[in-house]
């Protein structure tokens, strides 16, 4: 006796649209338990659709190039004592999600703020008193690309509702119709260059974690006044203690990164100078001051860069950061984070002391505030007043948006950092 089943889009965290970009099944297929049915896109993550049942494929309802949302009705699956479920040992793993980035929603480029021209054939909608149909999260998307939605005089959705690609459709619209082409905010574009003209080339496809990523980045550099304030701090102590921790098999076989210490030194620097747990408006005339204090790390996966958060580091211990920073720097890696996991960071580290490096520029993971970068430390000679003494200096950067904080208070927050690291006993007052 068999019966059907439908598999449906589970929970995604509140994802209102999610891209089909490859379905691995079709009919006559026989699955697995959590055997991957679909590969799922959103603009923050990619992730694998797994069965909930095994059996045959009977029917699927989506195709590559498909926009589904949580409950969309994937496959329908005959499941009956005739179809072999797979072992637990078989099972793949469960839902997973490669992020793009800390934090903030990655739109499309932004468009030039100025007043696009007027329809060449207003309608009625356009008279005064004219308010367009849009959802909250829609306003605050056009808001963000400065769009006036008035100028959108019918949307796409249901009762001439709004939508997102009727925003996007918009600018695109405005920026192919200026005099010039012209790239981001104005700025004149890079010309195309057929490259075949000087020899072999290899055309690979960005993805789709590194166009969101370019695109962010792109949007905070050109919208945020950003300096970097680059310094070093000595950090033989908490070396030594570190490494002589280490030594003793740490607690329950937990090893020490000194990034843990840089973890608790800049969140004991943040509850001193509040306005580096900030976030701007919108608008920009005001502040939302956070009572929390949740770390970004930027780990380094083959899909891109990606920055899973370390939530409540002022409540935890270094043994608890140290295994949670090992955990979820290995899920980065095997792309296994989920869209939730990158969400609510204060503030980000970037760290390339694995790899090398004297100084760097982070860009700020807006709506931070701040960023900071790490590069490798080295023992460099020091004078003491007296003569010179070797000592192991750990550069340090940081980038923060020029709005929010000033040249003085940068400089007067990277001194409590470094003193927090040169002696991390400062940490226990």
């Amino acid at each position: 006796m068999s019966s059907l089943i439908e598999i449906k889009v589970p929970d995604v965290g509140n994802v209102p649209e999610i891209d089909i970009v490859e379905v691995l099944v079709q009919p006559g297929d026989i699955v697995a338990v959590e055997q991957t049915l679909a590969i799922m896109e959103t603009d923050k993550a990619t992730m694998d659709l797994p069965s909930s049942a095994a059996g045959v494929i009977k029917t699927v309802h989506i195709k590559a190039g498909d926009k589904v949302a949580e409950g969309s009705l994937i496959a329908t699956i005959e499941v009956g004592e005739a179809v072999a479920v797979a072992s637990p040992a078989e099972q793949m793993p469960a839902p997973v999600a490669v992020p793009v980035e800390a934090a903030a929603p990655a739109p499309v480029v932004e468009a030039p703020k100025y007043e696009p021209a007027k329809p060449t054939a207003p309608t009625a909608s356009s008279a005064d008193g004219y308010k367009p149909h849009a959802t909250p999260s829609v306003r605050l998307f056009a808001r963000e690309l400065g769009v006036d939605l008035s100028k959108i005089q019918t949307g796409s959705g249901r009762k001439g509702r709004i939508l997102q690609d009727d925003v996007k459709n918009f600018v695109k619209r405005v920026m192919t119709s200026s005099p010039s082409a012209t790239g981001g905010a104005g700025i004149p574009a890079i010309p195309a260059v057929d490259f075949t003209q000087f020899g072999e080339i290899e055309e690979k496809p960005l993805s789709k974690i590194k166009r969101l990523t370019g695109q962010n980045l792109t949007r905070v550099w050109l919208n945020l006044p950003l300096v970097t304030y680059h310094d070093e701090v000595a950090i033989d102590e908490m070396e030594e203690f570190r490494k002589s921790v280490n030594a003793g098999q740490g607690k329950d076989g937990i090893k020490l990164t000194g990034l843990v210490f840089i973890m608790k030194a800049l969140v004991a620097a943040m509850q001193k100078y509040p306005s580096f747990n900030s976030s701007l408006s919108p608008e920009g005339d005001k502040l939302y001051f956070k009572k929390y204090f949740h770390i970004g790390i930027a780990v380094d996966t083959p899909n891109g860069l990606v920055v899973p958060v370390i939530r409540d580091v002022d409540k935890k211990g270094i043994f608890q950061l140290s295994k949670e920073l090992a955990e979820v720097s290995e899920l980065a890696r095997l792309g296994k984070l989920k869209p939730s996991d990158m969400q609510g960071g204060c503030m980000t580290i970037s760290s390339l002391g694995g790899i090398g490096g004297t100084a760097f520029t982070p860009i700020v993971n807006a709506p931070e505030v701040a960023i900071l970068g790490v590069t490798r430390s080295k023992v460099q000679p020091v004078w003491n007043g007296k003569d010179f003494e070797p000592k192991l200096m750990l550069p340090l950067d940081i980038t923060y948006d020029h709005r929010v904080i000033d040249g003085a208070e940068g400089a007067r927050f990277m001194e409590a950092l470094k003193a927090n690291l040169a002696d991390i006993r400062r940490l226990l007052l």
